[in-house]
């Protein structure tokens, strides 16, 4: 009993800003200047938007993005504020836009009669997020609506063709526009939330199919899930 008197009366002076509650007739101490939603995961389902007419997805394509956003709260109840983060994140598309190099020189075609057709991007982000939530400091289970944008550096892009001749691979080609952003947005409560991401920036540059340039971008749809 001691010690958890004298435990209980260390905490006090540390938190000198805190407020108190009572359970079961032992004060605790409220942290004033808690923090919400530092660590997070992502598991997104991937589509391309605005693809040439022809091009299709037809299989499952996956994200996974996890990181740390440091809480940046700016009003006295902490429940609004801002998110500055750095994280990974790894996106797949299974689509017939067949991407080969030869000589130095890649083409985009259609792919056909193949088993295999897919493109992987892995990039470092720095997501930013406008925060406003409905927590105080004893309640773990809250609303939430933070919006933002999400800057990326793509640090490796492959992508793996296959059909009866073969297997066609390619990595890292001067047209994937390596500095990409775009708008997120996640809502939910408590450990749910829909997350969804749109691209602002064209998947790449310079590069054309049948003659007219590629201007395709991201969407990406899922679930984002916040930690401490």
């Amino acid at each position: 009993m001691r010690f958890t008197f004298l435990l209980l009366t260390l905490l006090t002076c540390i938190l000198t800003h805190a407020q108190e509650i009572e359970i079961d007739s032992v004060r605790i101490p409220i942290d004033e200047k808690y923090l919400e939603d530092q660590l997070y995961i992502a598991f997104t389902y991937n589509m391309l938007s605005n693809k040439p007419s022809d091009i299709n997805q037809n299989g499952l394509s996956g994200g996974l993005a996890l990181g740390f956003i440091k809480d940046l709260p700016i009003n006295k109840r902490r429940n609004f504020g801002f998110g500055l983060g750095l994280g990974y994140a790894m996106n797949i598309f299974v689509q017939n836009l067949k991407i080969t190099e030869e000589n130095n020189v890649v083409r985009f075609e259609k792919a056909m009669d193949y088993s295999i057709n897919k493109l992987t991007k892995q990039a470092i982000e720095v997501p930013f997020e406008i925060r406003w939530r409905t927590s105080d400091p004893v309640t773990y289970k809250f609303w939430r609506v933070y919006a933002g944008m999400n800057f990326s550096y793509v640090f490796d892009f492959r992508t793996k063709f296959r059909d009866e001749n073969g297997t066609l691979r390619t990595s890292n080609i001067d047209e994937v526009e390596t500095f990409q952003y775009g708008l997120s947005l996640a809502v939910g409560r408590s450990t749910w939330n829909l997350y969804i991401y749109y691209a602002l920036t064209n998947m790449f540059k310079n590069a054309t199919y049948q003659q007219e340039p590629i201007d395709m971008y991201d969407l990406n749809v899922g679930l984002k899930f916040y930690i401490m």
